[in-house]
């Protein structure tokens, strides 16, 4: 079958499933604003225009030249270079399609293939899996337990109102499912129609403050309010949170508390707290999709920039090849619904 492109007609949706589709396109189009997204999206194209292109990164390394012109696709199809989303986005959808299922079952799956891309802990879930090693073990005996893949999972979560926990206990441990809890319980609470400060100070509060992601989200929304918008935020964000020795670009215990921090300060600046978070450029891999989930919560699909919402709305299938033209507002109504039990986006023909 194919997949639906429909524009959503039919007048504006009610208030929470408006609200729900501002979390899923709000993330997606985050997703898109950070700069990895191209890099991601590239990978859909042949393997040697990617050796092209680290070739010529050795030459400029080599002959210590700042810029180059270099040809991405040359005779290669130009839709995967378009502005999009990518992995995050993905990952969302699936985890909206399945979040029904047994957390472990939905993942053991994917252990069986060989065609996906994902992050560390992901991966290092699926072969504990696979080995017979299930959930919480699996995202605790994890190198990358710290990372964000579960808090961007626990959007889907917190916009059907349910506990992300038993999903990111499969690829995740400490910070990495605290991350989680603490982006469901603020989207669930936005989505159900909660200031944005009183969603964020709920979320803050899920944060054991004698952990590393519960500090920084203090911190960082301390930070965030005392200089009012998201933009001037930048630079003392930078400085009180990012970890410039070990830089770790997914860690949940960074990339949570400024989301929290940059949605709090943009309040109903959907544009403000994704340009924001985007200029972060260490955590540019989720803090802006994790942002703009919020703040798109917050303001609502109808309140989003048209020409964001319609430029962000198809997945690619860079991660999930599946997923290769689906619509991501589809997902979202679907699960606004209540959706069929165990249901899977359909496949491309």
């Amino acid at each position: 079958m194919k997949k639906s492109m429909s524009s959503g007609g039919g007048g504006t949706p009610p208030p929470e499933e408006d609200r729900i589709l501002g979390a899923f396109a709000g993330l997606a189009i985050g997703d898109a604003a950070g700069w990895p997204a191209a890099r991601h999206r590239s990978l859909r194209l042949a393997p040697w225009s990617r050796r092209l292109y680290r070739e010529l990164d050795a030459f400029a390394e080599e002959r210590q030249v700042t810029t180059l012109p270099v040809p991405f696709a040359l005779n290669q199809p130009v839709e995967p270079l378009a502005l999009g989303p990518s992995d995050d986005a993905e990952w969302l959808a699936w985890t909206a399609a399945t979040i029904h299922e047994d957390r472990a079952e939905a993942f053991g799956r994917l252990a069986q293939r060989d065609d996906l891309r994902a992050r560390i802990s992901v991966w290092s879930a699926l072969d504990n899996l696979a080995a017979g090693l299930g959930p919480p073990a699996s995202g605790y005996d994890n190198p990358h337990f710290f990372d964000d893949a579960a808090a961007v999972r626990a959007v889907a979560f917190g916009a059907a109102g349910m506990d992300p926990v038993a999903d990111a206990e499969v690829t995740n441990s400490g910070d990495g499912v605290l991350g989680a809890v603490a982006v469901a319980t603020a989207v669930g609470a936005l989505v159900r129609g909660a200031p944005m400060r009183e969603a964020v100070d709920a979320a803050v509060a899920e944060l054991p403050e004698d952990t590393a992601i519960g500090h920084a989200a203090r911190a960082a929304v301390a930070v965030a309010r005392e200089h009012g918008d998201p933009f001037s935020a930048v630079p003392a964000l930078d400085a009180a949170l990012l970890d410039h020795v070990y830089s770790y670009g997914v860690t949940a215990a960074e990339t949570v508390p400024i989301a929290l921090a940059l949605a709090d300060a943009a309040g109903p600046a959907f544009g403000a707290a994704v340009s924001a978070a985007a200029c972060l450029a260490s955590v540019a891999d989720s803090a802006p999709a994790l942002t703009g989930a919020l703040a798109g919560a917050y303001a609502g699909y109808e309140a989003l920039p048209r020409a964001w919402r319609e430029t962000a709305r198809t997945l690619a299938g860079c991660c999930l090849p599946e997923l290769a033209g689906t619509d991501l507002l589809d997902v979202a109504r679907t699960l606004a619904s209540g959706g069929p039990q165990g249901s899977q986006p359909q496949s491309a023909t």
